[in-house]
């Protein structure tokens, strides 16, 4: 669970003060519907895989990145599902202050990569895939949202409304 350096950077100069940063979330489904979860060793929270985007990074990029980094799954992002602030600012244990603009998109793991999961780095202590109906607990309360915004984007496909933008191009 190591700060990127350029957050440590920043840090350095502001002290605890607010950060507003960009975060990615990747909902990483199978083909059978099965969906890519992680217990995080931060909160023993089962949720989907997330991260901060790097300066210079695009934030497609950043999904593979972070999924491969913490689940060892090559995935390939589809679509950008949704574009949410955090309704409030984020204080860690050290006092570091963070709000998050979160990019969620959905993704799958790609045809010629690895799909099969593992414990990867330090921010995971479990990971695997799990059908819609047999989520783990305790799941956390942002994945619990993030799955509502994935379920309605797909009711609205399914009824030939996506609102969707692609992101195949982006990585």
């Amino acid at each position: 669970m190591s700060t990127p350096e350029f957050i440590t950077n920043l840090r350095t100069k502001i002290g605890n003060d607010p950060l507003w940063l960009t975060g990615i979330t990747a909902y990483v489904e199978d083909a059978q519907g099965r969906i890519l979860l992680g217990k995080r060793a931060d909160t023993g929270q089962w949720a989907l895989i997330y991260g901060i985007v790097e300066p210079a990074e695009e934030p497609a990029n950043t999904c593979v990145r972070e999924t491969l980094e913490e689940t060892g799954v090559d995935i390939q992002p589809v679509c950008l599902v949704s574009v949410k602030s955090s309704p409030y600012m984020v204080t860690y244990a050290n006092g570091d202050q963070c709000q998050y603009m979160d990019l969620l998109f959905f993704c799958r793991p790609r045809i010629d990569g690895n799909a099969q999961p593992r414990v990867a780095d330090d921010e995971s202590l479990e990971v695997g895939w799990f059908a819609p109906d047999a989520l783990p607990q305790p799941l956390a309360t942002s994945t619990r949202s993030r799955l509502e915004l994935v379920q309605r984007f797909k009711q609205n496909a399914a009824q030939g409304n996506p609102a969707c933008l692609f992101a195949s191009n982006l990585v």
